[in-house]
């Protein structure tokens, strides 16, 4: 069996980025950055009042003020303020030339009518600086970034509309085995509702890459071939559920290995999971996760989601935090690493969640993390801090 460690060092060795596209900024959210963004401007392009008041020169303050013009935003100064003058500026106006301060309005008193007079007992210079932000030339937003609305600002702020992102793989989804009926219908004794390919087309939509569905393979060899070629020449990755294990249908990696498909590992050395498959056809990836929901979930969160966000460039780092446990915990085995799910406290710290097994689909939903227990380890007392991984 393979360790976990080696599985997804194997995984990370075998990423490479599907290639770039241009898409319209308003399409861009959640797309991953090809390139590095460069400013084309200045931020602010110019001298920027930060508040609404009157700009004068700073030695002049303590003097009565003479108004000479008023500056909204957009508009462009017409005169130049000199000794004792100021002109009445809007936020986010440019300040005028012969001004080094701006005095907020709440700050001065009317005199006469056309002066005014400082009446505060000091003030900041109230001017967003040319060029204190971002200088023109700069990088702004770097490759790997996934794209969140406040980088969608940054985008439209220095006007690149079309940005050079990497493209999204093709994400096949096939579950396997006659047991399965889809959710609209009422299974009939012995079988059980395909809740795996919901599951996971939901994932592969977390992830930002495009599931498509490829419907149930019933226990039978040559169909469930036919339906893997297909998904193998329309997706750039293919995950199968169940048909892994030692079981007299299980021959998905007979299948694979015939379809000369490059078997990278089998099984793991983890629990729940043990099952897994991962493989190469060309540029393309195979994985066969367990049949068992709670399983197949955790082998797309620790496996599957690195290797689909890498190909597509994110700069992803695993969220794993560390806490302390609530109560004593024993295991009778320890040969494998073991995946359970947790939840946090309202005293902050961990305790399991009510675990039945591999099939048990209904802890996850309490759940806030899988904690990672490693092997050898049978005994780990309240207090001590765990490595969890969120989800």
């Amino acid at each position: 069996m393979t360790t976990f460690e080696n599985a997804y060092q194997i995984i990370l060795n075998e990423i490479k980025p599907l290639g770039f596209e241009n898409v319209k900024i308003e399409n861009a959210l959640n797309r991953i950055l090809a390139s590095d963004v460069i400013s084309d401007i200045d931020m602010p392009p110019f001298n920027k009042s930060a508040m609404d008041g009157f700009a004068c020169r700073r030695e002049d303050i303590s003097n009565e003020l003479t108004f000479i013009e008023t500056i909204a935003a957009g508009d462009i100064p017409k005169k130049t303020v000199e000794k004792n003058q100021c002109a009445k500026i809007m936020t986010g106006a440019m300040v005028p030339d012969g001004a080094d301060i701006v005095i907020m309005v709440e700050q001065t008193e009317c005199i006469n009518g056309n002066k005014i007079r400082f009446n505060g007992s000091e003030t900041a210079n109230n001017i967003a600086y040319k060029a204190e932000d971002i200088k023109k030339g700069d990088i702004v937003l770097k490759k790997g970034q996934a794209l969140k609305p406040q980088h969608i600002s940054i985008l439209a702020s220095v006007g690149c509309h079309n940005p050079e992102v990497v493209k999204q793989p093709c994400v096949g989804v096939i579950s396997t085995g006659i047991e399965l009926v889809e959710p609209t219908e009422i299974p009939m004794t012995s079988q059980i509702r395909n809740s795996n390919a919901y599951q996971l087309i939901n994932q592969i939509k977390n992830t930002n890459a495009i599931p498509i569905y490829y419907g149930i393979a019933k226990d039978d060899e040559a169909e469930t071939e036919v339906i893997i070629d297909k998904a193998i020449s329309e997706c750039d990755v293919v995950i199968l559920t169940g048909g892994v294990s030692m079981g007299d249908f299980d021959f998905i990696p007979g299948i694979l290995k015939k379809k000369n498909v490059n078997i990278l590992f089998q099984k793991l050395k983890v629990k729940p999971g043990k099952p897994t498959v991962f493989g190469t056809i060309g540029s393309k990836y195979i994985f066969g996760l367990p049949g068992n929901p709670v399983s197949s979930f955790i082998m797309f969160e620790m496996l599957v989601k690195p290797l689909l966000l890498g190909v597509m460039g994110n700069n992803f780092t695993i969220p794993y935090i560390y806490m302390p446990l609530e109560r004593d915990f024993l295991r009778k085995k320890a040969d494998r690493i073991l995946f359970a799910p947790v939840k946090f406290n309202k005293n902050g710290m961990l305790e399991f969640v009510e675990y039945h097994g591999s099939a048990h689909i209904h802890s996850l939903c309490d759940a806030d993390g899988i904690v990672i227990i490693p092997i050898g380890v049978t005994k780990i007392k309240r207090g001590e801090m765990l490595h969890v991984r969120q989800i």
